[in-house]
């Protein structure tokens, strides 16, 4: 028995869904533990690219489950036009899993989310406006519909017709809204249902058989941990718990069955929308490395900020998270830069910190304190082994283990998923 957590452990996009395919291959059961379809992960399978944002990475072994655990918010529309899309590829998805306990996103949750982000003028959090805020606040605010009420047509109505009159209170009263037509939603809602029905099951129940039978079972994380609801740069983070410790509420799984916790990280750093970003690059060489790392966001679109490796945001990632293991992606994009910069501390208020502060006006005034380290040349795409990347290469990833604390399991050359060198093997303990 094996239980695997695959988290982000910046500011989400840092290739986790590349990660958690490759680790996927040696995985009985794939889980999403949190999250909506807000966050988008590109996967590069048999050369084409596939662009994902509820379907779970192990779709693509249909030897496996992939499984929606209880605590992502489902958009029955989102997630059947990626059924559809990857049927049309002659993907098969049959092997996918979905939790009757985990929340319905509706349309009136993308209304309100634009709505509300609109409303905040320059205060603005970066939202993607798909709705998942208000669906998380629908749930603990205990008026939340499950998939499970999708499958029937009497509670679904009775519940939907109930919040709906709450909605059509704030979106007439409050934003000066058309209300939204509650029969409407129960129809276009149910068919949703019906149509997913099929994958529909207790997960909890499943995932814990698997542990029982001795399976191997991969938890993927979306967004990253400074993105975390409680751990992240709050106001401007999501509304789940992509730590480690998501798993457990998301899935329905005791914390004991999680045995190692593999941190994906870029060899640099980069964050869409708003927030602090004490290491961004606002000059040439961030340029340089958004458009050879082709950093714009899989949902929005939107050009990502790019900065320079963090090792205070990633010590925090690994104390928050539990990380036993790093795995390095983005590496080739640094190729050609004559000097790297490692953040190792902080200067505030002219004392050195070590620590990632939680408040927003000290992350304002924060100064990155700096290692510079030599880059290097070669062309490195093709490279298998950690020996045969260039000295300045190697010593780089040495650096980042050192400063970080948590030893690299594997790095990544290129998107594909055979540029994954492993140097660790995550699921045996065998080092190579």
């Amino acid at each position: 028995m094996a239980g695997i957590v695959v988290v982000g452990s910046q500011w989400g996009d840092e290739g986790k869904g590349k990660i958690t395919n490759f680790l996927a291959q040696d995985a009985d059961v794939i889980v999403r533990y949190q999250g909506g379809d807000n966050a988008g992960h590109t996967i590069v399978f048999n050369g084409q690219k596939f662009e994902l944002r509820s379907i779970p990475s192990g779709i693509f072994d249909d030897d496996k489950l992939a499984v929606i655990g209880n605590g992502f918010v489902l958009n029955p529309q989102s997630v059947l036009e990626e059924l559809a899309y990857l049927n049309s590829q002659n993907v098969k998805t049959d092997n996918l899993r979905i939790s009757d306990r985990a929340q319905v996103l509706f349309s009136y949750h993308k209304l309100i989310d634009v709505l509300q982000e609109e409303a905040k003028g320059d205060d603005k959090i970066g939202t993607t406006g798909n709705g998942i805020g208000p669906a998380y606040t629908d749930k603990y605010a205990r008026v939340g519909i499950r998939v499970c009420d999708l499958l029937d047509r009497d509670v679904l109505s009775k519940r939907l017709h109930a919040v709906v009159s709450q909605k059509n209170e704030l979106l007439t009263k409050i934003y000066n809204h058309a209300p939204i037509d509650a029969d409407a939603l129960v129809e276009e809602y149910y068919a949703y249902g019906q149509e997913l029905k099929q994958y529909v099951t207790d997960t909890a129940y499943l995932v814990d058989e698997a542990f029982r039978a001795g399976k191997k079972v991969l938890f993927e994380g979306a967004q990253g941990v400074m993105l975390d609801v409680d751990h992240g740069t709050y106001p401007y983070v999501t509304s789940s718990n992509p730590i480690a410790g998501g798993v457990t509420t998301g899935v329905g799984v005791g914390p004991t069955n999680i045995t190692d916790v593999v941190g994906v990280a870029k060899a640099y750093t980069s964050r869409v929308g708003e927030g602090p970003f004490p290491t961004e690059l606002l000059n040439e060489t961030g340029d340089h490395i958004r458009e050879v790392g082709h950093e714009y966001g899989v949902v929005t679109g939107r050009p990502r900020r790019i900065g320079w490796f963090d090792s205070v945001v990633m010590r925090h990632s690994a104390r928050v998270s539990g990380l036993t293991k790093l795995s390095v992606n983005c590496i080739d994009v640094l190729t050609g830069i004559e000097t790297l910069k490692i953040a190792t501390a902080y200067e505030l208020d002219g004392k050195e910190i070590k620590y990632y502060p939680a408040s927003f006006k000290d992350l304002e005034r924060v100064t990155p304190i700096y290692e510079e380290l030599p880059g290097w040349t070669e062309d490195i795409t093709s490279v298998t082994k950690r020996e045969d990347l260039p000295k300045n290469a190697q010593a780089y990833l040495k650096r980042i283990e050192e400063l970080v604390g948590v030893e690299i399991a594997t790095f990544a050359v290129g998107p594909d998923r055979d540029q994954t060198n492993v140097l660790l093997n995550v699921w045996t303990g065998e080092k190579f």
